[in-house]
């Protein structure tokens, strides 16, 4: 294998890596713009409805979100060896950490669809159905539609980020000396830390807004 393979466009793989890094980067920055100018929204509605924005962070799973937190940072840490293994042509190793990336990702959105169902069984789901027993229903619904864009959102970035795993894990059994692999796992490797950081600012911004959450 011819470690400084690179495609024709290059001039060397050393250019094409730092290309790679800075395609990256520059869709991360739309993301962040995305997922901010939703968060600027939720910041200026919470400031107007206070109470209700409280209201219905005391509805959410304290527990649920606390665990789904913890399974992020795991992912995190098993995507970052990935990457280590990757840089280290140790594919087997690659492979193991993709796959349980893979499956922590998957463990969150398991949890994240139970809180779903929770939430529509209480009604909570906002539009025609949204009705809880709860005086100020229409603010705590424009809660709930935060909750459900933001979370939402943050899931379908993570089933991507799951699907992208597959691909590469597919890739690395089938051609792990490609010299494109390292490359391939450095950019996932940044995409799915950002998925995991914006869930490190929903948790507190939707779960705490309240009282300690384990008491609530």
């Amino acid at each position: 294998m011819n470690r400084d393979a690179h495609a024709h466009q290059f001039d060397t793989a050393e250019q094409q890596d730092a290309a790679a890094r800075l395609g990256m980067w520059t869709f991360l920055l739309t993301e962040v713009l995305l997922f901010g100018g939703i968060l600027t929204g939720y910041a200026i509605y919470r400031a107007e409805h206070g109470d209700a924005f409280t209201a219905g962070s005391a509805r959410l799973d304290f527990w649920l979100g606390f665990i789904n937190t913890a399974i992020l940072i795991a992912s995190s840490l098993t995507m970052a060896l990935g990457v280590h293994a990757a840089e280290h042509r140790r594919h087997r190793l690659l492979m193991f950490f993709l796959a349980a990336t893979m499956l922590l990702g998957a463990a969150f959105l398991g949890i994240k669809a139970i809180e779903y169902a929770h939430k529509i069984h209480e009604r909570l789901l906002p539009g025609p159905l949204f009705a809880p027993a709860a005086p100020g229903a229409r603010r705590l619904e424009l809660f709930f539609s935060f909750y459900f864009a933001l979370t939402g959102m943050h899931a379908l970035h993570m089933l991507i980020g799951i699907a992208i795993l597959a691909v590469l894990l597919v890739m690395v059994a089938r051609r792990p000396d490609a010299p494109s692999i390292h490359r391939r796992i450095e950019v996932t490797g940044l995409y799915w830390h950002f998925v995991d950081i914006v869930w490190i600012f929903l948790f507190p911004l939707l779960y705490l807004l309240g009282p300690a959450g384990p008491a609530r």
